[in-house]
């Protein structure tokens, strides 16, 4: 699907920091996130380029200020070496946008028919989307269609950097890996002061709610 994409990319994980560490020693394996507001559905999320992002969210999240089915204790982030995959729904190219919106169709067809209201998106609260997914993997697998193992898709978050701008403080690209077997490793961000300033020290949670105003 994805034919003017980087082929491998370095990604960033937000999660606990004794998960992370387990995750880098070897000892146990991402889990796929499976929840109603994903917003490109069940997969390993990870912010591409973007360590500082990850630390934002892991950080938000351990202040339950983000959506996170998991505990976050201490705010950890861990980088990985992802190859996009032969099938990767790129949806910064048209030809993949023009799938997304045949998937959506296919769903609002099955809601009509079933005389239901399709779901919706409410802030971070993604139910639309997430659903638009399943039905995207599913309508591929019973057409007998190659399963994506890969999508990546480019995010507008936070507020203008200034009056009418184009750019949002918080804009970024996600990657959701659905093929684990793509993930080819696993590393600590370098340097840890900066990307991980929890390795060695408590998550003071009052001075975090200080910044993020929580």
């Amino acid at each position: 699907m994805a034919h003017h994409r980087p082929f491998q990319i370095i990604g960033y994980h937000s999660c606990d920091k004794e998960v992370g560490l387990k995750v880098i020693n070897g000892t146990e394996l991402l889990k796929p996130s499976k929840n109603s507001w994903d917003w490109l559905g069940n997969g390993i999320y990870f912010w591409e380029q973007n360590p500082l992002r990850a630390l934002q969210y892991a950080e938000e999240a351990a202040l339950k200020k983000q959506f996170f089915a998991g505990e976050i204790t201490t705010p950890f982030v861990i980088g990985a070496i992802i190859e996009l995959g032969k099938n990767c729904l790129n949806l910064i190219e048209p030809d993949s946008v023009v799938v997304l919106k045949e998937a959506y169709k296919g769903l609002e067809e099955i809601y009509k028919k079933a005389n239901k209201k399709m779901p919706v998106n409410t802030e971070n609260n993604r139910q639309l989307d997430c659903n638009v997914f399943k039905h995207l993997h599913k309508s591929r697998n019973e057409n007998g269609l190659g399963a994506f193992e890969t999508i990546r898709c480019a995010f507008v978050e936070g507020e203008k950097i200034y009056p009418n701008a184009n750019f949002n403080e918080r804009l970024h690209i996600q990657v959701c890996v659905i093929n684990q077997d793509l993930i080819r490793g696993f590393f600590l961000p370098l340097p840890t002061e900066k990307f991980n300033p929890y390795l060695n020290k408590e998550f003071d949670k009052d001075e975090a709610k200080k910044r993020y105003g929580v």
